[in-house]
C-alpha cells in the first residue's frame, strides 16, 4: 500500500530556502523527488517514539508515519555532503 506525502509549512520552506542556495538546484529537486517516491512507500531509518529519517543527498529529512492513515509527515528537512570515499 502507498502512503500520501505531507510536508509541514516549515519543512517546505526550509526546502525552498535549501534549493534557493543550492549551487547545483538540480540536485536539491532530484533528492527531494527521490526521497516523495521513497516515503510514498514508507522508507527511512526508526529514530526514537515515532520520528524516522531519511537521506538521499544532498538532503536528509526526518519524518512520521501515520500507519492508520497510510500518511508520512515530513518535519524537517536539512542539507549534508555526503562522506567522500577513500581510497
Amino acid at each position: 500500500m502507498r502512503f500520501t506525502v505531507l510536508w509541514a509549512p516549515s519543512a517546505e520552506r526550509w526546502l525552498a530556502q535549501l534549493w534557493l542556495d543550492a549551487e547545483d538546484r538540480s540536485s536539491v529537486r532530484d533528492a527531494a523527488d527521490r526521497l516523495d517516491a521513497a516515503l510514498a512507500d514508507s522508507l527511512g531509518e526508526s529514530r526514537s517514539g515515532n520520528a524516522r529519517i531519511a537521506f538521499a543527498p544532498p538532503l536528509g529529512i526526518e519524518f512520521q508515519v501515520l500507519e492508520e492513515d497510510r500518511i508520512v509527515y515530513v518535519l524537517a528537512v536539512w542539507s549534508f555532503t555526503p562522506p567522500r570515499p577513500t581510497d
